[in-house]
């Protein structure tokens, strides 16, 4: 039987229980052709079941990075990404995923709603800027990568996740590169992977690929005037989030200038077709 998925967990090796949760739920997925591919991030993947395939990375190479390693393993034309600390815990989750792809050619990516094991899902989990209720699915405009599904072509239009972003905010290029392929990105309530609930706090080297990708992410992405709000309007809001915390500020700093005067990777604007489509739908990609 081909494979018509293809999964793919990335793990540095630290988690090793939660690793093979992650595992076994996709290993358990019925009614659908699925190969498990764990890649091995700076850590020589060992101790799987037999049915996984693995990658092994010499050095950390990033989250976007060593997602696109894996993919260029895999034989699916669908492919699942999940977190090595998450897990599916229903069994036809993939199933149910792939007839919503079949049904609707032009749907592109997929997000499921994301809960702690207690079902609890943080509003931080749900991709959307104002309306925070978990249980409402809606087209969105990013993705938080710890559970999604993507077409192959659709994926493959986007260029892949953004390799150089090491940490933080692939999700958000790679939603708006296939809403500029013509497919759309859906939030799914109905879906569910299981993810614990962690402290959101991020120390300031987080703080500084965060402030560098938002830059990045608009050099990359965005026509040029668009870009330019883009970045003044993050700035001003996560200066003025920080500004209790100096370190946290001046680290948004740091990594903002480094965005503006470092190679993000080649430019590929999104067409201002999509962003009408994106305005349209309450999202205009300025902030």
């Amino acid at each position: 039987m081909s494979v018509t998925w293809s999964a793919v967990v990335l793990s540095q090796g630290d988690r090793p229980t939660e690793l093979n949760a992650a595992v076994d739920s996709l290993l358990a997925q019925q009614d659908v052709s699925l190969e498990v591919i764990v890649v091995g991030n700076g850590w020589d993947p060992i101790g799987l079941p037999d049915a996984v395939r693995t990658v092994y990375l010499k050095k950390n190479v990033g989250i976007p990075k060593g997602r696109n390693k894996g993919v260029n393993k895999a034989n699916g034309k669908y492919f699942y990404f999940l977190d090595d600390d998450a897990m599916l815990p229903e069994t036809d989750t993939v199933a149910r995923i792939e007839q919503m792809f079949d049904e609707n050619p032009q749907l592109g990516v997929i997000q499921t709603r994301i809960a702690s094991p207690q079902g609890v899902s943080a509003k931080r989990w749900v991709p959307r800027m104002r309306d925070k209720d978990p249980m409402h699915s809606s087209e969105v405009f990013s993705v938080l990568e710890g559970s999604v599904a993507v077409r192959k072509k659709a994926l493959k239009n986007a260029r892949g996740w953004a390799s150089r972003f090491f940490y933080a905010h692939e999700g958000i290029e790679l939603a708006w590169r296939v809403w500029d392929a013509n497919y759309t990105v859906e939030y799914r309530a109905d879906l569910v992977a299981h993810h614990p609930l962690i402290d959101p706090a991020r120390h300031d080297d987080q703080l500084r690929l965060n402030a560098r990708n938002r830059v990045w992410l608009a050099k990359r992405n965005l026509p040029c005037p668009v870009a330019i709000v883009y970045i003044f309007n993050w700035s001003a809001v996560s200066v003025a989030r920080n500004a209790r915390h100096p370190s946290s500020a001046w680290a948004w700093v740091r990594g903002a200038w480094e965005g503006v005067t470092t190679d993000g990777g080649r430019r590929r604007p999104i067409s201002w077709s999509t962003v009408g489509r994106m305005t349209k739908r309450g999202r205009p990609p300025i902030i």
